[in-house]
């Protein structure tokens, strides 16, 4: 059994104009301590497969499977990071991640959950900035708290969805690799939404094209095949580069060919 399994999933949304069907039967497998990327159009379903597999929403067909155990809810053993930063704009970077390290380990010493959030704070680089206030930083190091506070909750499974879609593309770049390191470091289970395909091969073990909806499905997963610690700036020379962005684009292409 693999560590996470979607198993037909199926959402439809009502709406004034009727039902509108977003996922018509979704299958994704990912292992314990994988990168796995999803990659769509805008519009094809990737924020709802999130919100499902996070518990945010019930799906109408399927089930979801982390560790064994069947999702029917929200819960600290599934983190999430979205494309908003949705941090607490009276909370200083150290409150922010204090906030879910407290809230997962209530029965703790305060000097242990204390050690923990000066941790992830390290951990994405911004000790220096613990008592800065988010109106005080840049969108980077915003969404470097946001993935420090998602870390922070050691979660069986980290969810991304388009987290640095938002950001200028030297920022983004920046933060990949800060991805990188971090995955490198703590080989936590991760799973990324984007609509990037190289974003994706940077990071990702294997990656689920998905088709433009409605009822979107996911194709055959497509195994990325570069060694890793991985160097954006030899990585398009890679043939397994080449092969794995060519499986992606001609998917995608033929997928929305036929909608």
């Amino acid at each position: 059994m693999a560590y996470l399994e979607v198993r037909d999933l199926k959402k439809c949304y009502r709406t004034r104009n009727g039902p509108t069907a977003v996922l018509g039967g979704v299958d994704l497998t990912l292992e314990e301590g994988e990168f796995v990327a999803v990659v769509g159009y805008s519009g094809s379903g990737k924020t709802t497969l999130v919100s499902l597999i996070a518990g945010l929403i019930a799906p109408d067909r399927g089930e979801i499977l982390l560790d064994g155990v069947p999702v029917t809810g929200p819960g600290p053993e599934r983190g999430i990071v979205f494309q908003q930063y949705s941090l607490l704009p009276w909370l200083s970077v150290r409150g922010n991640v204090a906030l879910a390290v407290d809230a997962v380990n209530p029965g703790m010493p305060a000097s242990a959950r204390r050690r923990i959030t000066d941790e992830f704070i390290a951990l994405v680089n911004l000790t220096p900035a613990a008592w800065k206030r988010p109106r005080e930083l840049s969108g980077g190091m915003r969404q470097r708290v946001a993935v420090a506070r998602g870390l922070a909750m050691r979660p069986k499974l980290l969810l991304m969805d388009e987290p640095f879609s938002a950001l200028d593309a030297l920022t983004r770049a920046t933060l990949q690799d800060e991805l990188l390191r971090i995955w490198a470091e703590r080989r936590s289970t991760m799973m990324l939404i984007t609509n990037d395909v190289d974003e994706a091969i940077l990071l990702a073990d294997r990656i689920y094209p998905m088709t433009p909806g409605p009822d979107a499905v996911l194709g055959p997963a497509i195994e990325v095949g570069l060694p890793r610690p991985r160097q954006r700036r030899h990585m398009s020379l890679e043939p397994a580069y080449q092969k794995a962005r060519q499986a992606l684009v001609e998917f995608l292409r033929a997928a929305r060919t036929t909608r």
